[in-house]
């Protein structure tokens, strides 16, 4: 079987009518998994990403990485006409993923109440800040937001530390994993019941599933947990270490790394110390057993440090800067990286996807497509007419994919 050949979710149509990340982001692993993704985009602009830089001869670099494996249908659903083409497409779909503000696809009268009539077996996705109902619903909601108030940002960084955000929009681009995980359990469910099914995911909600250890900590002891820079919640050694040209991950919480750690380091004094004995004791004692750890590690070049600790079978790694990671030989050498496609662009750098399977791989397709590049063909899908169809384009209803011409931004 060729690699390319099969995706797990071959056949299954996806509208998506998101902005920003979460519900691209799920759209993006369900058109990875072999859906057919079409997204809808205001004709006027289309998704606000497409004007975040860096630019690739006016195009947006990181549209062309959120969006890959999709088309791009542009439709002003602010217009009566717009709504009764999406109606149409919804009614030839099966999963619909949307994160607009609560209640704004009722107003438009997209409301999974009102595609259902028509659809029942259809699966629609509402990603949302704070959730479709509850005291907060109403109000705008973004990554920053939802890390605050889920509590991750009170234990991120460092002790007695100003508040600190995860680097990357984990509140975001969990929520959307979320979405995509829901909205394929809801198509095995629709198997068994031959009907689709609303599905309510949060950025707060997402965020906070994620405090397994601060849950099992304060549920057990009344504790809240607090920032600890890069240490373990409750064991110890688990941080990153000074090295003498850098830093250096290392996790020794079993007896048998914790040994190896030692040994690696030439600290019998530490192994053969009782007050060290499990991994709770040593978090206990931790502010003076990592200045011990790094009175040695301070003294050894990070590759070193890893050569060592690996020969003990201690879990370490160095701490990398993106410019390494995206050139990183052991990822390169598992094939993560790959050029996606793109009509202006030629061949566009992409992320892989982590999942892996043995017999229906991930899709590795287009890049993000220009805006409204497959209007025509989608609306075609539909079954409208072509005099239906340019009435459409003539009232900007629609638009037909731009000339395939760099957009100037401001200061390129």
């Amino acid at each position: 079987m060729g690699s390319q050949q099969v995706a797990p979710l071959a056949g299954v149509r996806v509208i998506e009518v998101g902005v920003f990340m979460a519900a691209p982001f799920a759209a993006m692993q369900l058109a990875d998994l072999g859906a057919d993704v079409v997204k809808v985009e205001n004709p006027a602009g289309g998704d606000q990403v497409r004007d975040v830089g860096p630019f690739l001869d006016g195009h947006s670099s990181p549209f062309a990485r959120l969006n890959r494996n999709k088309r791009s249908l542009a439709l002003d659903l602010k217009s009566a006409a717009g709504v009764s083409v999406l109606r149409r497409l919804a009614d030839r779909s099966d999963v619909l993923v949307e994160n607009l503000r609560p209640g704004a696809m009722r107003r438009l009268g997209l409301a999974y109440e009102d595609l259902r009539r028509t659809n029942p077996r259809l699966v629609y996705v509402s990603a949302s800040g704070w959730g479709q109902d509850g005291p907060l619903a109403a109000l705008p909601g973004l990554d920053i937001m939802a890390q605050a108030r889920s509590g991750l940002m009170s234990i991120t960084g460092m002790p007695d530390g100003d508040p600190v955000k995860a680097g990357v929009p984990v509140a975001d681009l969990t929520c959307g994993l979320y979405g995509a995980l829901a909205a394929t359990a809801a198509l095995r469910a629709r198997e068994l019941t031959g009907e689709g099914q609303h599905i309510d995911v949060s950025l707060l909600e997402s965020a906070v599933s994620l405090a397994i250890w601060e849950a099992g900590k304060y549920f057990a002891t009344g504790e809240s947990g607090r920032p600890l820079g890069s240490a373990h919640q409750s064991s110890a050694p688990y941080q990153a270490v000074r090295t003498a040209d850098g830093w250096c991950t290392l996790g020794a919480v079993t007896p048998k790394t914790w040994t190896g750690l030692c040994t690696a380091l030439g600290l019998p004094g530490l192994l053969a110390d009782p007050r060290y004995a499990d991994a709770h004791d040593r978090h206990a004692l931790r502010h003076e057993l990592i200045p011990a750890i790094e009175a040695v590690t301070s003294g050894r070049p990070t590759a070193r440090l890893v050569a060592d600790l690996d020969a003990h079978g201690v879990p370490c790694a160095p701490i990398h800067d993106y410019a390494q990671v995206f050139t990183d030989g052991h990822l390169s050498e598992r094939d993560f990286f790959w050029d996606a496609e793109h009509p202006a662009l030629g061949g566009v750098r992409q992320l892989g996807s982590p999942m892996r399977f043995s017999a229906t791989p991930a899709r590795r397709g287009p890049a993000g497509p220009p805006l409204g590049a497959d209007t025509l063909d989608v609306l075609r899908e539909t079954g409208l007419a072509e005099d239906e169809i340019e009435r459409l384009l003539a009232d900007g209803v629609a638009a037909r994919p731009a000339p395939m011409t760099a957009r100037i931004r401001p200061g390129e």
